[in-house]
Order: structure tokens, then sequence, then C-alpha cells
């Protein structure tokens, strides 16, 4: 199944005795991984939805702690090399963020000691942890979504709301997609899309390569912070659609307002489990406060991540559609 192959990639990621150990996975496991986290001198753990697997030094399922393999520096370190091609020095900018993004847009997240230089990271070392995290697109996530987003050739102003591990990533990378290829079921014609990838989590860059389908019209500047991101592709790209993710703080706000003046419509994401929530973030109150956005999309998990449990009208505040589409 496609979806066990795309999960399979992070075993090149693994040194052998690990990679034995996940290979005696079923494909009903693998269809769902949503991560593989190694710890040091802590046990293998294998996130699934709701609930996690531990492995013994045989690749076997057990129930408790002191029976699950712990990983070891060595397991870490031989993890490390081949996540980052036996160079830390090539990956050295993303490690400062936390993470590396590897072949097929899986991301690594990294830990252990940072080296600051002032108030920033200069580099990590002495590496404690590693999470290898699987990217998935589920291509139509957003089919159910996207009338809402459209005004006959126009993209509403749309604002992705939702606590962590909801679908956001997966709904936002397909809204790019269906408006950069068009809609003809909607009579919508696929448009220029100008897609900012802070933490390549989106397009899922590997060496400055979209690994995911993010439309043919779509422009991708990864790895950059959102407002300057969004004000290079403004400036030099030429879009009628700015898609980006995570926005929270005062520059990210800025920018947006100045995507918006020039007649460009957005497209981002929040992290907040409800409106009410969102509206104790100052940011977000202010730019909420104004009526910028036109569409507010709240996703949950009450059928499954992506699911949307209510789109309201940003403008109005009003609710046009409470709880019944499915999820990604």
């Amino acid at each position: 199944m496609r979806e066990s192959q795309t999960a399979r990639g992070i075993l090149n990621y693994l040194p052998p005795n690990l990679r034995g150990l996940l290979e005696g996975l079923p494909d009903s496991a693998w269809c769902h991984l949503e991560e593989v986290r190694l710890r040091v001198n802590r046990p293998i753990m294998i996130n699934l939805p709701g609930r996690e697997l531990l492995l013994d030094g045989r690749g076997q399922v057990v129930s408790n702690l002191a029976d699950a393999y712990s990983v070891s520096a060595d397991d870490l370190v031989r993890t490390l090399q081949l996540v980052t091609g036996s160079s830390l020095y090539a990956v050295e900018e993303e490690l400062r963020a936390g993470y590396v993004t590897v072949s097929g847009g899986h991301r690594v997240g990294v830990v252990g000691r940072t080296v600051m230089d002032g108030d920033r990271i200069q580099t990590l070392k002495q590496f404690t942890a590693l999470n290898l995290r699987i990217s998935r697109e589920v291509t139509g996530a957003a089919d159910s979504l996207m009338p809402y987003l459209l005004d006959r050739k126009r993209v509403r102003h749309t604002l992705i709301v939702s606590p962590p591990g909801c679908g956001k990533t997966t709904i936002l990378r397909d809204v790019a997609r269906q408006v950069s290829n068009g809609i003809p079921a909607l009579g919508f014609p696929g448009i220029t899309v100008g897609l900012v990838d802070e933490r390549s989590e989106l397009a899922g860059c590997y060496r400055g390569i979209p690994q995911r389908d993010v439309g043919p019209r779509t422009d991708v500047l990864d790895a950059c912070p959102k407002a300057l991101g969004m004000l290079i592709m403004l400036r030099a790209m030429a879009p009628q659609v700015i898609v980006s993710d995570e926005i929270g703080r005062t520059e990210d706000v800025s920018a947006l307002e100045e995507v918006i003046n020039a007649g460009v419509a957005i497209i981002s994401t929040a992290h907040a489990a409800s409106l009410e929530e969102l509206m104790h973030r100052p940011v977000l109150r202010n730019i909420l406060s104004i009526r910028v956005f036109e569409r507010l999309v709240m996703l949950g998990r009450s059928k499954g991540p992506g699911t949307v449990e209510k789109i309201v009208n940003g403008r109005t505040m009003q609710v046009i559609s409470n709880g019944d589409c499915g999820g990604a």
C-alpha cells in the first residue's frame, strides 16, 4: 500500500539493528505510523494515532518499558550520520532550528546541548534524542472545505485554526495544491501560489526540491522566516495567493497586512483549540478584530485528524458550517 511505502522511507535513515526492529511491523502499523522516537538509554517508541508501541530487541511488541529495546548513544550517532549524510556542517542551519528534512519530506527532530551565541543558537551538540516524523500527503483532504474558501474565481482570506496533531499541515498543503491546480467542478481556474514554508513541513523540500505535491503553479520559499518570506514572495513572484504556516508573531501580522493591502489573498494557520483561545493571544486578537480574514476554519479530531469542526465567517463571526465535514 502507498501509505505503507511512504512511511517505510524512514528505514533508510536507521542503522541496520534499528531497521531490523521496525521491518517486522505489519502494514497496518506502517499505514498509520506518525513518529519513531529515539532517546539515549531509553526505550524506542513507535507512535501511532492515539497509542504507542514498544519493541524488544527482536522487534516484537511488548507492553512493559523494562522489556523494550533501549536506544544506545551509538544508535543515535549512527542514525544522525545517515540523516545528515555524515556531514553535520551541511545541515547546520536546519539543526539550529531543531530538525532536518530528509528525502520524502520526512522530518527528523533533534535535541541535545545547545551552544549559544548571545541570544542565538549557534549549534547543537551532545545529541540525546531524535524524533523521526512521517510526512504524509492526503490528496483531497480539503475537498469538503474548498467551496467555503472560494468566491467565484477569487480565494477568500482564510485562517485555519487547530491544536497540534489535528491535521493543519495536511489540510493547508491540499488547499495550496487545489488552488494551484484549479477545481473545474467549482469553475475555479488554477492560480499562482506563493508558498512560504518556514519549517519545511508543507512542501517537504529536500535540497530545495518539494517532495510533496503542492501544485503546478506553486512557487516555494523554503526555510525562510514567514514575515520576510511573505514580502519576498509579494515583490519577487507576483502570486495571486500566499500560503504560509503558523502565524503568531507581530512581524507575521504586519507582513500579512501588507500582503492583503497589495490585493493578494492569504491562507495561513494558527495554533489554538478554539476561537476563544485564539482571542486570548494579543497579536492574533488584533488581526481578528479588524476582520481581515473572511473564513476561520476550526479543525479537530472528532472524526479523525483533519476534521473540519466549524467554519466561521470572519467578517460577521457567524458560523456557516458546524461539524459536517469529515477527517483527512
